[in-house]
């Protein structure tokens, strides 16, 4: 009887060991697994302007973001003498973005070319407005500051 319990007691020594073996797993592979978890596409903070620093819903991050710009854009804009020969209703496209270190830039300005016959100096209306904006922070995706882009709208409409 003992010798079966020593043989029993062997066999199950042998194969237990196979439980308490552990998979390593190396940093790369742990790497390349949290990247692919990551979405690309959306930050855990917006860029800030110094009224919207101490919202802390990402939602009205954004809003807070682009309505700061928006009013800012359309002040500079309406201070202009904008006279028209006829009507007009179009949207121009201003595309920019928000460095890592905060600096916004324009990338580039989408606009008709009869909206720009009508206001010829348009371009450079935008781009003065936007250039004395100064953001008070980056974007940050897990902590650290990235660059962000964004399309903004600008609908110029005549009386």
């Amino acid at each position: 009887m003992i010798k079966h319990f020593h043989l029993v007691f062997i066999l199950l020594l042998v194969t237990s060991c196979q439980f308490f073996e552990t998979e390593k797993v190396s940093s790369e592979e742990i790497y390349k697994e949290e990247i692919k978890t990551i979405d690309w596409k959306d930050v855990d903070r917006y860029p800030s302007f110094s009224n919207c620093e101490n919202i802390l819903e990402k939602p009205q991050q954004k809003d807070c973001f682009i309505n700061t710009i928006n009013t800012h854009l359309y002040q500079s804009i309406s201070h202009d003498e904008m006279v028209a020969v006829r009507e007009v209703y179009d949207t121009i496209k201003v595309n920019f973005e928000v460095s890592s270190t905060g600096q916004l830039s324009i990338l580039n300005i989408k606009m008709d070319t009869l909206l720009q016959k009508e206001f010829p100096d348009m371009e450079m209306w935008i781009l003065q407005s936007i250039d004395s904006l100064k953001p008070v922070a980056p974007a940050y995706k897990r902590g650290i500051p990235v660059k962000t882009q964004f399309t903004l709208p600008v609908v110029i409409q005549t009386n």
